[in-house]
């Protein structure tokens, strides 16, 4: 297990790391499915390994991983990038990338034009990461003046936000979200 260890934080520190970035985006499909495989196992494999990586290469990976990845023209790259960032930001070993993460109005834009999607899965992911912004206690006054800004179009939003099944814990999210957002004031 000790080598796969040092295997993955050879790959997360070497310049191979960045090349994922165009790998995951190439028209090959049996190619770019496996790029981005790897890329998921190598960010969720070894928490304390990826969550010093993220720590450090935080500003170039995620400018990296917002433009091509979450607002790649590809579908599939948009669905797989919006899920394995919430799984990266929802873990625990990676709370102050997290932090950092929601307290950006890039990111917080990114997120926002995700949940316009028309693809309901990535609406439904979008939201698993969105409601972090929403969560965050400690919003910077530039997110909240943004989520303020737009106050009556995300509670519309959320109003009409459905699921395909019935699910509790999702329900009870959206009910937070909504109390939080209903709740700022300019």
């Amino acid at each position: 297990m000790m080598n796969f260890c040092l295997c993955d934080r050879y790959v997360l520190e070497s310049e191979h790391m960045k090349k994922f970035f165009d790998y995951i985006e190439l028209p090959n499909f049996d190619i770019a499915a496996d790029a981005a495989a790897t890329f998921k196992e190598l960010l969720t494999r070894h928490k304390s390994t990826v969550a010093e990586f993220l720590s450090k290469n935080y500003d170039w990976f995620f400018a990296e991983y917002n433009s091509k990845l979450l607002e790649s023209p590809n579908y599939i790259t948009r669905r797989q990038a919006i899920k394995l960032l919430g799984d990266i930001l929802l873990d625990r070993s990676n709370s102050a990338v997290m932090t950092r993460y929601v307290s950006s109005r890039e990111n917080l834009r990114i997120l926002m034009n995700l949940l316009r999607e028309s693809s309901k899965s990535i609406q439904v992911e979008a939201f698993h990461v969105f409601k972090l912004f929403a969560a965050n206690q400690n919003k910077p006054a530039d997110i909240v003046s943004i989520l303020v800004a737009n106050k009556s179009k995300l509670l519309r939003l959320f109003a009409d936000f459905k699921i395909d099944k019935e699910e509790e814990q999702f329900e009870a999210d959206k009910a937070q979200v909504v109390r939080e957002i209903a709740a700022l004031e300019p």
